[in-house]
């Protein structure tokens, strides 16, 4: 691909040089202009370390520099390149790598030296992607390179608003806002999608497109997990990642501390990024937490007002760009101390008409997880008091019924069975049968489900089938947590807040072992909402797939119910204060003892 790209020189002031000197040539011959050309047309990166120049307001004195390179970002070209008009191409990056205007630039070329390309730009708003005379939109980029070329190699364009069309090869470039059709029924040598994790309706974007093009461009920095670049992420998609640790100025002084100190790069003194100084002297404060870090990332983390910020505009980290729910800390601490394989895999055996349970059986792709040794009879321990913990599906496959199985007498998880296609009354049988294979035909275990939408269904076969251990409504805000005889745990966003945050600070206290590899992965993925509510992000914003192959943190309401019935043993009821002496309730009461001290014959 770079046949003549080797010919230039990065240095600045020799590539000025250059650039006064190839353009003084073809000016002045127009031999020389054509060949110019033709070199350009072959060679992306000699076209735009030669040709092309950009602009960065923070730069003094001259905010318009020559466009230079650096080794990430041509192999970010020349992948982009590759995949215009071929496949899409997932671009995750740190905050200001220059993606955006790479992106322009992979367009401006093709628009530039192909015949009859066809490229659609998409932003969240209109404005972004075309407005006049702003330097953030998209179509701004393209003007400016375009203007900034001498005029033996600048295209005949007729530019109207969100339009360009090159008159010499018949190629196109539009704008448009991410609207639920964009891009519909047209067909696409490329289509950038800007910022796409900032995209509110991004699952309509992406139905929407994927019959327009074969090449969709996917960029942004991450924002949480609730949005469809993220799904999109989790394909098999071809992935562009750029870190600022690539960028060769935001790295010097590179270092990771970690147990002892790795010195990544050997600079030492000053650099100057965006109109900053950022220096590293001899007795610099190394930060020990085993990142990769360098002066200029320490200081834009002193800048920060949240580490949030951090995570999503330089870690790409999309964890940590959420208001996360669960303490991240304290679940990678979790996963190593009590996350293990289950030691057994199988189903339930039982009569679905007679409701009798023959046993558990062992089988290798088998939903029910164990984290517990079974007998020869392939029984649990029944001098054990277990309790179970219901999240109840519609049973389309959207997401998961799940039950979390505990154990009383050592807080640990020992169970976990998920069901996407079980419709809540066949669920709630297997629940039932697995609560009585737990300890008995006695059903000893006590169950407890979520009672809104299809947790009826649900509440309504367990009755019907007769079994009675269960959790009734409590009032949540009274101190006496009265008890109603309302079937089921009721969620409102205040219940639901206390049992995540119950279950949070169980987690914390070692109050609920936690075995499942699974439901730590999904409560990672827990975060505040805008209005102050807790949820999986994923079920915020997904796509609604035709089977549970994506998690809806069905397995944490589960987990936080199971926990929910374990910690009645810690809580103990305030007793009911005496009524005073001199009261009608107290004189009462002294009556009454009195009576009950006297001897009768």
């Amino acid at each position: 691909m770079s046949k003549y790209y080797n010919i230039v020189p990065k240095d600045i002031d020799a590539n000025l040089e250059f650039r006064r000197e190839v353009i003084k040539a073809g000016s002045s011959d127009k031999k020389t202009a054509e060949e110019l050309w033709i070199m350009c047309s072959r060679d992306p990166l000699f076209y735009i370390n030669s040709f092309v120049w950009t602009y960065d307001p923070r730069v003094k004195p001259i905010p318009a520099i020559p466009f230079i390179t650096y080794d990430f970002q041509d192999e970010a070209i020349l992948a982009i390149d590759d995949a215009l008009g071929s496949h899409d191409l997932f671009m995750e990056k740190s905050r200001d790598m220059g993606a955006s205007w790479l992106c322009m630039f992979a367009f401006e070329y093709r628009f530039h030296f192909r015949d009859l390309q066809s490229f659609l730009c998409v932003s969240r708003k209109e404005d972004l992607v075309d407005k006049t005379e702003d330097p953030d939109c998209l179509f701004w980029k393209i003007d400016f390179i375009l203007k900034n070329q001498p005029g033996w190699l600048r295209p005949n364009v007729n530019r109207t608003r969100l339009h360009m069309y090159n008159k010499d090869n018949g190629s196109t470039i539009d704008g448009s806002s991410t609207t639920g059709d964009v891009g519909r029924g047209g067909r696409r040598t490329g289509i950038l999608l800007d910022e796409f994790a900032s995209v509110d309706d991004g699952h309509a974007v992406l139905r929407a497109t994927r019959d327009t093009t074969n090449c969709r461009l996917f960029n942004s920095t991450p924002k949480g997990t609730g949005n469809a670049f993220y799904e999109v992420k989790q394909t098999e998609i071809i992935k562009l990642r750029m870190h600022w640790s690539q960028h060769p100025v935001k790295s010097r002084g590179l270092y990771r501390f970690s147990g002892e100190l790795e010195r990544l790069d050997d600079f030492s003194g000053t650099v100057r990024v965006g109109g900053k100084e950022y220096s590293y002297p001899d007795d610099y404060p190394f930060v020990a937490d085993g990142k990769l870090r360098s002066p200029w990332y320490d200081e834009q983390l002193r800048r920060a007002a949240h580490t949030m910020e951090i995570a999503q505009e330089l870690d790409i980290d999309y964890l940590g760009s959420d208001y996360q729910f669960f303490d991240q800390d304290v679940l990678d601490k979790i996963q190593r101390s009590y996350v293990r394989e289950p030691y057994l895999r199988g189903d339930i055996d039982f009569d679905r008409q007679a409701g009798t349970v023959n046993g558990f059986i062992e089988r290798k792709n088998g939903p029910l997880l164990l984290w517990a040794n079974v007998d020869a009879a392939g029984n649990l321990p029944a001098d054990r008091d277990y309790v179970l913990g219901c999240d109840i599906s519609a049973g389309t496959g959207a997401s998961n019924s799940c039950v979390s199985i505990g154990d009383r007498k050592t807080n640990e998880k020992i169970g976990e069975l998920t069901a996407a296609r079980l419709k809540p009354h066949e669920f709630a049988r297997k629940c039932v049968a697995i609560a009585k294979w737990l300890t008995g035909s006695s059903g000893t275990a006590r169950m407890v489900w979520e009672a809104n939408g299809p947790g009826r269904e649900f509440g309504d076969m367990v009755l019907e089938l007769g079994y009675r251990n269960i959790f009734y409504r409590e009032n949540e805000r009274s101190l006496s947590k009265k008890v109603s005889d309302v079937p089921g745990w009721w969620a409102t966003k205040e219940t639901k807040l206390t049992l995540l945050g119950n279950f949070r600070k169980a987690l914390a206290e070692d109050l609920f072992i936690q075995r499942s590899y699974h439901s730590v992965a999904e409560a990672r993925e827990y975060i505040f909402t805008a209005s102050g509510a807790v949820e999986h992000a994923r079920s915020v914003n997904t796509i609604d797939p035709s089977g549970a192959r994506d998690n809806h943190g069905d397995r944490v309401i589960a987990d936080a119910l199971c926990n929910r019935l374990l910690l009645d043993k810690h809580v103990k009821p305030e007793p009911e204060p005496e009524p005073m002496i001199n009261t009608l309730a107290g004189r009462r009461l002294k009556i009454k003892r009195e009576r009950q001290q006297k001897v009768y014959w």
